[in-house]
Order: structure tokens, then sequence, then C-alpha cells
């Protein structure tokens, strides 16, 4: 199984942070924030393989961490895939990047992706178990306890076993506080799915979109965060996830 981290945006809301360091490796509680997410996924025993997709402002800072990490943390092989975009007009969105990652590496294996902001507090371990017990794709999922919060994200409705039966990227009237969040399972024989998406011209940036999309065509399953998650997006929840995060080390 491979393990691929988004990490190719340029995340102006944070600016000045970001103007010369990449979100995923902006500190929290003292340590870069990829770090607590690899933390919490390296108990997922299948990952043999990491790759980082990123732009060509930031490919020689996550090849320079990574080498570090590696050195401090034992093995765990990394490759940085760099999709040469300079700023956000020559983005290849998260999708794209997605596919870049396959294509470019030839990947056909099962693979989870996750958003390089994302912060949880607890093991992931359960989701490989999840994941690994079927053969259909899986999203992870958290309940913001908010229904305004959900309009910045998206909108899922699930069946007693945990199948999607309703998702929705950007909703104007959520009636659920629950949201998909930017950690997937793509089991290997639905990559051609991932192709295909883009083939037809779908929008190749938001990673919900490609659900949006792929759960009326396969069943597609959800699993429940455990603990506390971060979606850092601004200043405020990056020193709210700094205070969280250091109260509990």
């Amino acid at each position: 199984m491979k393990l691929i981290i988004l990490a190719a945006g340029y995340a102006t809301r944070l600016y000045p942070l970001t103007l010369n360091r990449p979100k995923p490796l902006l500190p929290v509680a003292g340590k870069p924030m990829i770090e607590h997410l690899l933390e919490h996924l390296r108990p997922i025993e299948a990952i043999d393989h990491v790759y980082i997709v990123t732009n060509a402002k930031y490919a020689d800072q996550f090849g320079s961490w990574s080498i570090d990490y590696h050195a401090n943390h034992g093995p765990l092989d990394f490759t940085i895939v760099n999709d040469r975009s300079t700023d956000d007009s020559n983005r290849l969105g998260a999708i794209g990047d997605l596919s870049l990652v396959l294509n470019q590496e030839q990947i056909t294996d099962d693979i989870i992706v996750v958003g390089g902001d994302n912060l949880m507090s607890q093991s992931l371990a359960g989701f490989g178990q999840f994941c690994g017990e079927r053969e259909a794709p899986v999203l992870a999922v958290y309940d913001v306890g908010d229904l305004n919060e959900v309009k910045k994200y998206n909108a899922i409705d699930v069946e007693p076993d945990g199948q999607i039966r309703f998702f929705e990227e950007k909703p104007a009237a959520p009636t659920s506080t629950l949201i998909g969040i930017a950690l997937y399972y793509y089991p290997a024989r639905t990559l051609p799915l991932i192709k295909q998406y883009l083939e037809e011209g779908n929008n190749p940036d938001q990673p919900g979109r490609l659900v949006q999309w792929m759960y009326r065509r396969t069943p597609f399953y959800t699993w429940r965060v455990p603990g506390i998650w971060y979606d850092v997006g601004s200043k405020e929840t990056l020193e709210e996830a700094n205070q969280v995060f250091a109260k509990g080390q």
C-alpha cells in the first residue's frame, strides 16, 4: 500500500507564515504538522512507501525534511514529487496532483491519500484495518458540530453500514454536521476511475469532488475519525491546534 500526501498548495491565507515555508512544515506543538500526521499513519503496517506531492517552490524543503525525518524516526521511504507549479495560477489541483503521482510513479497498488494539513489526535490504525477489510474506497468522516462549518466542506449521509448514500461538496443548506475530511482509501481496482474522472473534464481540484463523482459508480464507505481533527486553514486554527496539541504531549 502506498501513502500519498497532498502538499502542493500555497496556503495564501496563512501569509506571511507560508511565504517561504509550506503549511505542512509549520510547527505545531514543537514539531512540523506533517510529523503529527505521520505519527498516526505509521501504525498502518501495510504502508511501504510515502509520496509527497508538492510544488516547485517547496520541493527542496520537503526533500531536506524527509532526509532528516528518515534519519531520526527509522525506516520509511519517501519520494518527493514536484508538480512544477509555481503559484496558484498554474496549480494542477489536488486531484490533478494525485493523478500525476499515480502516472509518474506508475503506482498500481492500493493507496491512502491524505491532505498534508490535516491534524489528528489519535492513531489511524483503525482506518488501515477498516480499509483492509474492504475492496471498496473509504472516506474518513468527522462531526464538526456546526452546520455553518459544514458549508465550507461537504454534506454527507450514510447507510447503517457506513456506505455513502449522499455526498455534496460545499452544500448551501446542510442538514447534518458530519463531513468528509481529506483522508481517503482507494483500492487498486478503483484507480482507473480517477483517470476516468479527469478524462471526462471534471474539476481537478478539491478531492471531495472525486468522492461526489465516484460514490455513484461504486460502493464507497466511511470511517469515523476518533479524537480531535483540525483542518489548519487560518492563523486562528493554527494557534488553537498549537494549544490543544501542546496539552496532549
